[in-house]
């Protein structure tokens, strides 16, 4: 593993267990909101091959489509 993978995944691993630490306060209309825009960013990168515009629309999307999923869960 090169040093610049090893970083990568040093630093992916710190931001989910800080993220993860972060969300125990939030309702669950604030997590569902948070999941939806981490799966709309994944599900963007993916489609528009890694490009800006298409992670950050896939976020704001997923972001509003589980903010109204959440908003069902009581």
């Amino acid at each position: 593993m090169t040093k610049i993978n090893r970083i990568a995944s040093s630093v992916l691993i710190s931001t989910f267990l800080l993220g993860s630490v972060a969300c125990s306060g939030m309702s669950s209309r604030d997590k569902s909101t948070a999941i939806g825009a981490g799966v709309g960013a994944v599900g963007g990168a993916v489609l528009t091959g890694g490009g800006v515009l298409g992670t950050v629309g896939g976020a704001a999307v997923g972001g509003v489509i589980g903010n109204q999923i959440g908003k069902d869960k009581k």
